[in-house]
């Protein structure tokens, strides 16, 4: 008797194929390959692995404030990987994400520091200007019809030079004045910018902020009409409209989502430092895109979670902590991530293709 009929439950009659094997159409897949379906999956066990790894290579990992750091490191990068995964599984990407959160910190310290008004006036001035730089993508995209490659790599640029260019004749230096002592700082600080003890550990506010976006947006894609759009339009825009969804309507918010992000973490930057640099954001729209992909979107849209960028954005905190705690040269961080990217994007098309497989 062989393992297989070993492992086969015992039955009075036979089956009703003379084989006795069952027909692969219509043969169950295991549990594991099921559980693999599932766009997080992958991402978590790889998470799972940088951690043991790092708990094994720097034992410095295992203290609380060192993990502290960790989640704090992952946070800033998972606040804006989750709108721009719903963005991805929506069908598109953006490449000004990165700046446009420079942008919007700009914004803010600017105007409230220059016309001397309360921090929150310059904080409302940055949320509309982030909300109309995601509402131009978007409506730049859908109108044109050109790739959203080509029309945020376009406000990349521009949003690069305008940062410099009224940074420069605004405050004559390539910073922002310092706002620590202006009216609203304090209350601004405490939503944005605190922290609380644990315990003995002190964490940074933006990791509740960040648990909490990632669970309204598992939410928001699991269990509501809107989640079933972004899924509809990043799979297939014709057919989705063909069947009344609002693709438009869908695509531009997804961008002003994007916008959200940047104009949230972008606060978080002005009150944690009290200033902005504006040459800053050059190259993070890569990062937020790669925790993305890590966590299980695909490029073509259509196919993700929520979720799995929260794992991705982890990968990303403990990987670059780690290193420094392991006294590891720095320099390797970028070649970590490069292998991190490229196995995780092998790993979601074998998953893709095993649960697709009949």
């Amino acid at each position: 008797m062989d393992v297989t009929q070993q492992a086969a439950p015992a039955a009075d009659t036979p089956p009703a194929s003379g084989t006795g094997q069952r027909d692969g159409r219509t043969r169950q897949r295991s549990l594991a390959l099921r559980l693999l379906a599932r766009p997080e999956v992958g991402v978590f066990l790889g998470a799972v692995a940088v951690f043991v790894f790092f708990l094994v290579q720097a034992p410095t990992v295992r203290q609380g404030s060192s993990m502290a750091t960790v989640l704090y490191q992952a946070s800033t990068i998972g606040i804006m990987a989750l709108p721009v995964a719903l963005l991805m599984i929506g069908g598109e990407f953006d490449l000004s994400a990165g700046v446009a959160v420079i942008s919007s910190a700009l914004t803010a310290a600017m105007i409230s520091f220059q016309l001397t008004m309360n921090v929150w006036v310059g904080v409302l001035v940055a949320l509309v200007l982030s909300l109309a730089v995601g509402a131009f993508n978007g409506w730049m995209m859908v109108r044109t019809g050109l790739p959203s490659f080509l029309v945020t790599l376009g406000t990349f640029l521009g949003l690069q030079g305008v940062n410099l260019a009224v940074t420069k004749l605004v405050t004559g230096n390539v910073a922002t004045d310092d706002i620590s002592d202006m009216d609203g700082f304090d209350q601004a600080k405490s939503v944005f910018s605190s922290s609380f003890h644990l315990g003995d550990v002190q964490v940074k506010i933006t990791v509740v902020w960040w648990l909490v976006f990632a669970a309204l947006a598992t939410w928001v894609l699991l269990r509501t009409k809107y989640g079933n759009w972004i899924f509809a339009v990043g799979g297939n825009k014709d057919s989705a409209r063909a069947v009344g969804v609002p693709v438009t309507f869908t695509k531009i918010s997804l961008f002003m989502l994007v916008g959200f992000g940047a104009w949230f973490v972008g606060m978080h930057q002005l009150f944690a430092f009290n200033t902005v640099q504006s040459g800053e954001g050059v190259g993070q729209e890569l990062i937020y895109i790669a925790a993305a992909v890590i966590g299980g979107c695909l490029l073509t849209g259509g196919y993700g979670s929520a979720v799995g960028p929260v794992f991705g954005a982890f990968m990303f905190g403990m990987v670059s902590q780690g290193i420094v705690f392991a006294g590891w040269n720095p320099d390797w961080f970028k070649a970590f991530l490069g292998v991190m990217l490229l196995g995780a994007t092998l790993i979601n098309l074998w998953v893709r293709q095993s649960a697709t497989r009949r």
